[in-house]
């Protein structure tokens, strides 16, 4: 298991909510605003919230925008990876990915496992690396959400947290880019 390490100081990333549904208002997001506080009773930056339909095309071109934004680290969203007709985020936003995050979705699905057993698998959950963005790609329930932040991604997110973390490795994301730049 990690643990933190209180020698180093925490550092807040920019992180950005977009709620996927065709029905749900600010008014009544339980699942962005359990991920909203979450995120700032860690002390990171909530950097935007939205709302967008269940519409690849909308929800790829707000996390588009997001990813190309350099106060947004990380996108979480949630909503839309059912199986009905309508869930289309992870068909959205996975071919957007430069590199996939494999891990979180078993590590999400054991973690679910142990609280809903095997209806876990009605969820694709996922998450991938769009540029030097992390994004997440959560189911629309706050339940889900609490469990994929309070079991994975708050000690992914923050600097203190050993044996390794996102946060160490967001000023080399691109270093791919800078190796063929000349100085």
């Amino acid at each position: 298991m990690g643990k933190i390490d209180e020698a180093r100081a925490f550092i807040p990333v920019g992180i950005a909510v977009l709620t996927v549904s065709d029905t749900r208002t600010m008014a009544d997001d339980k699942s962005g605003q359990t991920l909203a506080d979450r995120i700032t009773d860690a002390g990171h930056q909530l950097a935007a919230r939205a709302i967008a339909k269940d519409d690849a095309e909308e929800i790829r071109t707000v996390v588009k925008g997001w990813a190309a934004d350099p106060t947004v680290d990380v996108v979480i969203t949630t909503g839309g990876t059912g199986f009905t007709g309508r869930d289309v985020t992870p068909e959205a936003l996975e071919p957007l990915f430069d590199k996939r995050m494999d891990g979180f979705s078993a590590v999400f699905h054991r973690i679910s496992f142990d609280k809903i057993g095997v209806s876990t698998i009605q969820s694709r959950a996922t998450a991938g690396l769009i540029g030097t963005t992390f994004v997440f790609v959560l189911p629309g329930s706050p339940g889900a959400c609490k469990d994929a932040w309070d079991g994975i991604i708050k000690a992914q997110l923050d600097y203190r947290h050993m044996p390794c973390n996102f946060v160490e490795i967001m000023p080399r994301l691109d270093e791919h880019l800078k190796r063929g730049a000349k100085s």
